[in-house]
């Protein structure tokens, strides 16, 4: 399962945010393989939405 990249890609944002662990960078821009991976991405897409709303508070 290959996913493309579009400029809405919350991945993509993700990625320039901060650095991440080879597997983090490697699930975020390859996409899920399994359950484990699944759990893995949704963690991650809540740590980006923290931090996505603590940079549009810092930039009021």
């Amino acid at each position: 399962m290959t996913k493309k990249w579009n400029e809405k890609s919350w991945q993509k944002d993700f990625l320039s945010m901060k650095s991440h662990s080879p597997s983090d960078a490697k699930l975020l821009m390859g996409g899920v393989k399994g359950l484990k991976d699944a759990w893995r991405l949704g963690v991650l897409h809540v740590e980006y939405e923290r931090l996505k709303k603590k940079q549009m508070q810092q930039d009021q």
